[in-house]
């Protein structure tokens, strides 16, 4: 690919760069790669590669490294310089930003006054949305949910009910585990896809239940990057009143928590909300007793 170089403003300049393929990467960010006083990567090692493949020269420039080990020094040094040169960042693959330490990078140079612009470019979140064959009106990006089984779970019941697709990334060791956990929170039936290898030579798409994917994930550990889609929450009527109801009666021979569990499983409820509610509605029901 032919690209142009040009003289580029001070500030930070965010370039997209391909999630796989490496002729996906646009005209405008391959002269912004080839014109930036500074460049800076999440892995200087992908860029480099990336800049030879389409024949981008360092002309003496050095890649300079950002990424969660280095962010804390490397983002008062990479802001100071946008102030005075033009400062080309890219991340490992896809947009910046996009579960990636360039977030910290546009939020201290937008507070120092540093201009801040964006080459736009291929996203493995939008990409695996028109894969996916799940609603794309509405979704919503959760990145990598934590690594421990509990800290997942609670973070998987918080996500329950968000009336979208959900964008999940996560980790070829640890996909059957999220997809065990999604199926026992959100519902073994609930639609889902896990996407696999995006726009490379072996890309894969497998589509079913939680619960079938799950089954299949548990005992192959896949190779590659990985995105999840889980399908919208059935998004049933429940008002206050009928759940304020359920945890009364519940709550008069349970536990706040077993009466939280009971009810959120009986109403296909988020347990998180279902069980602040019955912590209310708990010492609400300790504090009559004692007046009475």
């Amino acid at each position: 690919m032919n690209h142009v170089k040009t003289t580029l403003r001070p500030g930070i300049w965010f370039v997209g760069v391909p999630i796989g393929t490496a002729r996906d990467i646009t005209l405008r960010a391959l002269d912004v790669l080839a014109s930036a006083d500074v460049l800076a990567a999440e892995d200087t090692r992908s860029l480099r590669k990336l800049m030879d493949i389409h024949g981008i020269p360092l002309e003496g420039r050095r890649i300079e490294a950002l990424h969660e080990h280095s962010k804390e020094t490397q983002v008062a040094r990479l802001v100071a310089r946008a102030a005075e040169q033009s400062v080309a960042y890219a991340s490992e693959a896809g947009m910046p930003l996009i579960a990636d330490p360039g977030f910290e990078l546009g939020r201290a140079a937008r507070d120092a006054g540093v201009s801040v612009t964006c080459a736009p470019g291929p996203s493995a979140v939008v990409t695996a949305l028109v894969l996916g064959g799940l609603p794309t009106d509405a979704f919503h990006f959760g990145g990598f949910l934590p690594a421990s089984r509990s800290a997942r779970q609670r973070a998987l019941d918080d996500l329950g009910g968000i009336a979208g697709t959900l964008v999940l990334y996560e980790s070829p060791k640890r996909v059957g585990a999220l997809l065990a956990d999604a199926a026992e929170r959100l519902g073994a039936d609930r639609q889902a896809a896990v996407c696999r290898e995006l726009t490379k030579r072996f890309e894969d798409v497998r589509r079913g239940t939680l619960g079938e994917l799950a089954d299949v994930y548990t005992h192959d550990t896949p190779k590659g990057e990985i995105v999840v889609l889980i399908g919208r929450a059935d998004m049933r009527v429940v008002n206050e009143k009928d759940i304020d109801q359920a945890l009364h009666s519940a709550l008069t021979d349970m536990t706040v928590k077993d009466a939280a569990s009971f009810v959120a499983e009986s109403l296909d409820l988020p347990r998180r909300r279902v069980y602040q509610r019955a912590l209310d509605i708990s010492r609400d029901m300790k504090r009559n007793d004692e007046s009475d």
